[in-house]
């Protein structure tokens, strides 16, 4: 029987059973610093799909770039099927500056697909389109809230997809929400070059948030698993089915000032429900942030100065409030006592 052929990007070939970081040039800065888009890749002994996992689109948005290190460590990857491309940080010139967005101030998670002669962030989609997405058969895209808010561990799909709903419901994080594909999005690109992407959301920019590493890191595993890229021993399903919300909405700042918050992600809430107050400086005038739904909160600001029509509150809509409350109780518990995350591997 033939052996499995070779892999190649950027140029390189990487045999099978092997591992090894490609470097793809990007661009070089205005002090003659060469840029490059690393790509680590693991190509397996056996036949199986290409996932690629990708992190840092958004530079300040560090936590995938933590996620991508554990996940690159975990010994179970020289079983894998198939090929692993893991990249840990897409955009550089963000992530060396703190900053979302890229040296011209666009946000490239709003020039996919790109284009050859286009603009910096434009010829970066390019690049990531045709090397990595073009090679693969689906995608998880890693994220955080940004700046000054967090996120309770979710994973983002479109409304029509029962293949992505399926895979969400493998990954196993607390919340799957459904929304719509955004117009020069990576995952709206890759659908239309044919190509499932998980969007998973999680924690803060610039910070690292262990629950939500642990999370990422879990339901990666699982993917690779329900793919038959990786034998299921060591890797946990996740004790209850992920809540699935249709829809969700943020409750915004009804004026400008300081705000007193209540309540946190994670945290259930009731229609009529006061989540938070927002104060003048002058302690003069208090307003009520109230919630005009019951739903999950699954995101929200962490910054207590707030100008109005600010968004505080992200609050899904789920169908049982008492079973929301379990599943976050019982995924929490799994997440600190499973046994793949070694205390002393990761401090």
């Amino acid at each position: 029987m033939a052996g499995r052929a070779a892999f190649e990007i950027g140029g390189k070939v990487i045999a099978p059973g092997t591992r090894r970081t490609i470097d793809l040039p990007v661009s070089v800065m205005s002090d003659h610093t060469p840029v490059t888009m690393s790509a680590h890749v693991i190509h397996g002994r056996r036949d199986g799909p290409v996932v690629f996992v990708s992190a840092g689109v958004h530079g300040d948005e560090i936590i995938g770039v933590e996620i991508v290190r554990r996940l690159l460590g975990m010994p179970n990857l020289k079983s894998l099927r198939g090929t692993l491309i893991a990249v840990p940080i897409v955009n550089a010139f963000g992530f060396l500056t703190h900053s979302r967005y890229l040296p011209d101030r666009r946000d490239l998670n709003r020039c996919f697909p790109g284009t050859q002669g286009g603009s910096l962030a434009s010829r970066l989609a390019k690049l990531f389109m045709t090397e990595i997405v073009g090679r693969s058969d689906l995608g998880i895209d890693l994220h955080s809230a940004a700046v000054h808010r967090t996120n309770l561990p979710q994973v983002r799909i479109s409304p029509d997809n029962r293949e992505t709903l399926r895979l969400a419901r493998a990954f196993g994080a607390p919340v799957i929400l459904r929304s719509q594909l955004r117009d020069g999005s990576l995952r709206g690109a890759a659908k239309e070059a044919g190509v499932d992407v998980l969007l998973y959301e999680a924690g803060e920019a610039l910070r690292f948030d262990e629950m939500a590493v642990r999370a990422g890191v879990s339901g990666i595993l699982r993917v690779l698993k329900d793919q038959s890229m990786l034998p299921a021993k060591g890797i946990s399903k996740a004790r209850r089915k992920p809540l699935l919300s249709k829809s969700s909405r943020w409750l915004r700042a009804p004026q400008g000032g300081l705000l007193r918050a209540f309540k946190s992600e994670g945290d259930m809430v009731l229609e009529g429900e006061t989540l938070a107050i927002v104060s003048d400086p002058f302690g003069e005038v208090d307003i009520p942030v109230i919630s005009d739904r019951a739903g999950l909160i699954v995101g929200r600001t962490v910054f207590p100065s707030v100008n109005e029509g600010d968004a505080l509150f992200h609050v899904a809509q789920v169908s049982d409030p008492d079973e929301a409350e379990q599943t976050l109780e019982h995924l929490s518990s799994q997440l600190e006592e499973d046994p793949i995350f070694d205390e002393d591997e990761i401090i």
